[in-house]
């Protein structure tokens, strides 16, 4: 069985973790949840069904410009009573034919081909945007599960020192050296820590059932970050060259690129409806009257008729079948009409997606590093919150300070602590979602954020 190797804010936790998910710790990277998730998340999965249905589609289009042939047969029987004289005549016809047809000129049938070659495009742009969003899901349930572990390791270690910090008070109190204000401090704080574990402890638990049912896995143990973790900066730290790259590759707006060609193609579609058609037709026809005809009965005749076009010219014809359109109502101007109408709007709706995406890339990059200065300052306050406990704490013994300046001293620390957790994830995070905002993101972001989780141990 495979194991992490615990950093210094885990070794509080790790026989607690273990009574508590009950089952035996078995460590998952962050890639190997994402190549479980590839295969059981069914957002992704019908997103490449999408795509693949989009490529079908781009065949059936395709089927305009070539070929067709059908076969058809037939029997009819027909009957006719005279009643001067007394007769009753039958006659029985089978027909037999092959028909063929290639289309010659038809314009709006090309214009069709290009319309589903770029639906494929549109269907990549959406598998694209769906594999980059399954990243960014799979990666903040992960950290969600990481950063709830970390609340739940630093909340019960601030009950271990409020505990010893009871236990003091109350040895004070018996030996008179402290008043019973300093007891009840600490027993409120205790109070209120085991309030903090136990919702620490059902946050954990349901963040490890989303990330479950994210990835498909049971019990999923994330391994944490290696420590001290070096976090990844932004190159190039320039906003405007992360904005230009949205703004021509991300997904969406490739998908509302993509719309307007569509469009455009649609319009000069309609305006095919006043261009004429020709096709090449073909076929061989073959009538047959075992029993006669109502004129000729009792004559056993049969007439082949191979024919070129759409006239027959005796036995052997050549023709092409001619189609041009005269009138049709204005519905091909208005058709045209609509389709315009349709190309402003998707105009509109590709400056749109260029704006939110420049906006949500602008806020994402000073997002990281609005989170890497944090990272920065929340270091800074860790040491000097530790100081100011171990200040306390050595006031307090020599009686400079009071029980309850010890305890605020304790929660800040920890208070600090798990903030800058937090804190280390959200750049890791936001480095993703910056990149997912830009149209870039890939697995190989995800691999150099997996390098910097702690290594596991060989068995």
């Amino acid at each position: 069985m495979t194991a992490f190797r615990p950093t210094h804010l885990t070794l509080a936790l790790g026989a607690a973790l273990s009574a508590l998910l009950c089952a035996p710790v078995h460590a998952q990277s962050l890639m190997e949840l994402v190549e479980s998730a590839r295969t059981y998340d069914t957002t992704w999965q019908a997103a490449r069904a999408q795509l693949e249905a989009a490529a079908r589609r781009a065949d059936q289009a395709q089927a305009g410009l070539r070929p067709s042939a059908a076969l058809t047969s037939g029997v009819t029987r027909a009957q006719t009573d005279v009643s001067r004289p007394d007769v009753e005549r039958t006659a029985n016809t089978q027909t037999l034919g092959v028909n063929a047809s290639q289309p010659l000129y038809r314009p709006a049938n090309r214009i069709a081909v290009e319309q589903g070659e770029r639906g494929v495009d549109v269907a990549q742009a959406q598998l694209d945007a769906a594999t980059q969003d399954l990243l960014v899901r799979v990666s903040q349930a992960y950290f969600d599960v990481l950063a709830a572990q970390d609340t739940l390791t630093f909340v019960q270690a601030q009950k271990t020192a409020v505990s010893e910090q009871l236990a003091s008070a109350k040895r004070n109190f018996e030996v008179g050296t402290s008043t019973v204000t300093d007891s009840r401090e600490a027993q409120a704080r205790y109070d209120l820590v085991i309030a903090q574990e136990i919702a620490a402890e059902n946050d954990l638990r349901v963040k490890k059932l989303a990330l479950d049912q994210l990835v498909g896995v049971a019990n999923a143990q994330p391994v944490p970050l290696a420590q001290p973790v070096p976090l990844p900066r932004v190159e190039p730290a320039n906003v405007d060259y992360w904005v230009e790259t949205a703004r021509a590759q991300q997904p969406g707006v490739r998908q509302a690129a993509i719309a307007l060609d569509i469009a455009r193609l649609e319009t000069k579609k309609a305006e095919t409806g006043h261009r004429p058609t020709v096709d090449l037709q073909a076929g061989y026809n073959i009538t047959r009257n075992p029993n006669g005809t109502l004129t000729a009965p009792g004559v056993n005749s049969r007439t082949n008729v191979a024919s070129i076009g759409v006239a027959s010219i005796g036995v052997a014809s050549i023709g092409v079948a001619l189609n041009l359109p005269l009138f049709a109502g204005f519905a091909v101007q208005n058709r045209v009409k609509e389709t315009l109408a349709l190309e402003t709007k998707a105009e509109a709706d590709l400056e749109t997606a260029r704006r939110n995406v420049a906006q949500a890339t602008r806020s994402a990059f000073f997002g990281v590093q609005s989170g890497q200065g944090q990272v920065q300052a929340l270091e800074a306050a860790e040491a000097s919150s530790q100081s100011a406990l171990d200040a306390n704490k050595l006031g307090y013994q020599v009686g400079v300070r009071i029980n309850i300046d010890v305890l605020n001293a304790q929660s800040q620390l920890y208070q600090t602590k798990r903030d800058l957790a937090q804190a280390r994830y959200n750049v890791l995070l936001g480095t993703l979602k910056l990149r997912q905002a830009a149209g870039t993101l890939g697995l190989e972001d995800v691999q150099r954020i997996n390098s910097l989780l702690a290594p596991a141990k060989q068995p």
